[in-house]
């Protein structure tokens, strides 16, 4: 399934969620620049989990920057798009300052999980996957009305359709739950983990973060 929109709206511009999407956009291009060096890059400013659990020395500053590394241009474009559709609704729940925080924890908890999953790994874990999977988690608890237009490929054709937001995430979910659960999830190279930690944590604090509901959103 792949979302197209959401049926929320905003009420302000989303100034965070969108320099996120700005931030991630231009790190991918400063990996493209790294040429032969990007291996290097990547192990520097990726969280590896060996060093982390291990107590190896390693750049602190990767448990921040590894969620900002993507590994190819389609990693980079499926990750964003989720963040475009569902970050924006959060931002205008939390209010821009704890949005940030927010995602940052997120991010950092999913990464942690990761590592205390696969303590002995030395591939460095990259990307936004964990911190979305958070706001996703946030997303469907502050918008339980909302409803999202899918395209769902069944072979040949190509259907739309508008599904509950809970439906589309918990469908989401459970692919990542049977993915990680499965024997060859490491092996995909995908931290499945990750993103299951990130939903749940994103589901646990999103009553932290997200300010009282003093008006209603309109859904069309």
């Amino acid at each position: 399934m792949i979302p197209l929109r959401d049926t929320a709206k905003s009420k302000r511009f989303p100034v965070v969620n969108t320099t996120l999407i700005a931030v991630n956009c231009l790190v991918f291009v400063g990996e493209i620049a790294q040429g032969p060096q990007l291996k290097e890059f990547v192990y520097t400013y990726g969280l590896v989990p060996a060093d982390v659990m291990g107590g190896r020395p390693f750049s602190p500053v990767s448990l921040l920057t590894f969620m900002f590394i993507h590994g190819g241009f389609w990693h980079l474009l499926a990750n964003m798009w989720s963040l475009y559709i569902f970050g924006d609704n959060v931002e205008d729940r939390m209010g821009r300052g704890r949005y940030l925080l927010f995602y940052l924890l997120i991010g950092l908890a999913s990464g942690i999980a990761h590592a205390l999953v696969n303590p002995a790994s030395q591939v460095p874990t990259i990307g936004a996957s964990g911190a979305i999977a958070g706001i996703m988690g946030a997303y469907v608890l502050l918008y339980p009305q909302a409803r999202i237009l899918t395209l769902v490929p069944v072979f040949f054709f190509f259907y739309f359709i508008e599904v509950p937001a809970f439906v589309f995430v918990g469908v989401w979910f459970l692919f990542q739950f049977m993915s990680a659960a499965g024997a060859g999830a490491q092996k995909a190279g995908i931290a499945w983990w990750a993103h299951i930690a990130g939903f749940i944590f994103g589901l646990l604090l999103v009553k932290v973060f997200a300010k009282s509901r003093s008006r209603q959103h309109a859904f069309r």
